[in-house]
């Protein structure tokens, strides 16, 4: 089963130290990360920065959309008010299917704020405070996370993995194969 794990930390530049942590843990096979995005809002800036960490995701990563999807209800929405009400509850209601609630991304909203920065993992087979201790050295973290069931892990593998490029001996309308 996999984990989406949430990390906040006190710094704009805390969830970029700790990528890196995860990407030695996962060379060393200590957790297999699926995929693996930071937000950060540095001090003075008026909204957050997204960063797909595509070095750090494996096999079976799922597309910019969901990040963007998830990012965008969690910071854009809020930004923009009432006008998007009724399209940020049909988002919730999607998010909800793939286990992000409006608790989670009420918590997440509350957390990252100017100053701060988050690392969102989706693995599988991690022990979290192997993961933690290994942020021994840096900033401590707190811990946001929600186990995702079979059901919603394959509901977002189906929505969001991105479909494998045909090879072009595969391509249809090639004559081969």
């Amino acid at each position: 089963m996999d984990t989406l794990t949430i990390w906040t930390f006190r710094s704009a530049e805390g969830a970029d130290r700790a990528a890196e942590t995860v990407r030695s843990l996962a060379k060393n096979q200590l957790v297999s990360v699926h995929d693996a995005a930071t937000v950060s809002w540095p001090e003075g800036a008026s909204k957050p920065k997204l960063r797909q960490l595509r070095n750090l995701a494996g096999r079976g990563a799922l597309s910019g959309a969901f990040w963007g999807l998830l990012f965008g209800l969690i910071f854009l929405v809020p930004l923009l008010g009432a006008a998007l009400g009724a399209a940020a509850g049909a988002f919730g209601g999607l998010t909800a299917d793939y286990g992000i609630d409006d608790d989670l991304i009420k918590k997440i909203r509350g957390e990252v704020t100017e100053g701060t920065s988050a690392l969102f993992l989706l693995t599988s087979g991690a022990v979290i405070e192997k993961v933690r201790g290994a942020f021994g050295g840096q900033e401590a973290p707190e811990l946001i996370f929600t186990n995702l069931t079979p059901e919603q892990e394959s509901a977002l593998r189906e929505s969001f993995v991105p479909e494998p490029e045909l090879e072009a001996a595969d391509a249809p309308g090639t004559g081969t194969k």
